[in-house]
């Protein structure tokens, strides 16, 4: 008898999909904007940079805008190596490439002397101001004198020159490009056992406070406004003072800088000898809070005083 077998058809187990993978998120496109340098000749003309592919633009290759380089003062220390005994700032150079060009010789060449001159100025009318601008509208500048680097490229002088321009800076520190100010004038108190205002002569601008927003010391400049016969300036924060006598009339003016420290009379006259001496210093502003105290003695309507100063930072 044949037998009889079975055809047995083998279960094929469906086939495994792999998990299906999450497609690769595009990294975040920012655009992270650019730095733009100006300069602002001594006759305050400004000299701006625009991008690359116009007639005059920053190669980006500025260096020079970082910490303010600094002296070590030491001494030999008996155990061995040296003893740090102060740190003094020093100036800053500044290195800034640029490039000039134009379609033909002549167009460039007036350019070229346009703006060489813009920089030829500072050895006869002072500084410049190279400023840098960033992306969210912010700018620090510093004051500076030219040193070198337009003298004319090899193989250049056509219709193009890269000139590497040097520039030294006396402040080896940034500034804002926008000052501060504050304003302080006379005013009255009230006796409350008289009905009719009474002032005070001795102590007419009271006390306030002044933030520094920089990371260094700021040096202030001031605007005494007559009438007055006394200024006395108090920096609680540092312990510093200066006492200025002087009989200033109603409607004129006393400036003040503390650095270089001057002092100005009405004419212009200088008057250093108006100081208290001993005991006067022409003191800074520290970075942060400063309680300060203004007290003026002969002031009246009219008397008010103003103290103006540009924020300081070690870098750009």
């Amino acid at each position: 008898m044949p037998l009889v077998i079975g055809v047995s058809t083998p279960t094929v187990p469906p086939p495994t999909i792999p998990a299906e993978r999450p497609l690769p998120v595009p990294a975040p496109q920012f655009d992270p904007g650019e730095y733009v340098p100006t300069w602002i000749d001594p006759d305050g003309v400004v000299w701006e940079l625009n991008p690359p592919g116009t007639a005059l633009f920053t190669l980006n290759a500025v260096s020079g805008y970082g910490i303010t380089p600094a002296n070590l003062l030491t001494r030999p220390d008996p155990r061995g190596g040296v003893q740090v005994m102060g740190v003094r700032d020093q100036a800053r150079n500044l290195t800034w490439p640029v490039r000039i060009r134009d379609r033909t010789h002549m167009e460039f060449l007036g350019r070229w002397r346009a703006v060489a001159e813009s920089f030829a100025l500072t050895k006869r009318k002072g500084p410049g101001l190279f400023r840098l601008t960033r992306p969210d509208g912010s700018a620090r500048e510093v004051l500076a004198y030219y040193q070198s680097g337009w003298e004319g490229e090899p193989g250049q002088g056509q219709t193009e020159d890269t000139p590497t321009l040097s520039l030294l800076c006396p402040d080896g520190a940034w500034r804002d490009s926008v000052p501060i100010t504050l304003t302080r004038a006379y005013g009255s108190s009230v006796d409350y056992l008289n009905p009719f205002p009474s002032l005070s002569s001795g102590d007419v601008l009271g006390a306030t406070q002044m933030t520094n927003p920089g990371t260094v010391e700021a040096w202030p400049s001031w605007e005494l406004t007559g009438p007055a016969t006394q200024l006395v300036a108090t920096n609680n924060t540092t312990g510093k003072t200066f006492t200025l006598n002087y009989s200033l009339p109603a409607g004129q003016k006393i400036t003040i800088t503390t650095r270089p420290g001057r002092v100005l009379g009405p004419s212009g006259q200088m008057l250093g000898g108006a100081l208290q001496r001993p005991g006067s210093t022409l003191w800074r502003l520290e970075p942060g809070v400063n309680d300060l105290t203004f007290a003026v003695s002969g002031g009246a309507a009219g008397t008010s005083i103003a103290l103006t100063f540009y924020p300081r930072y070690n870098t750009a």
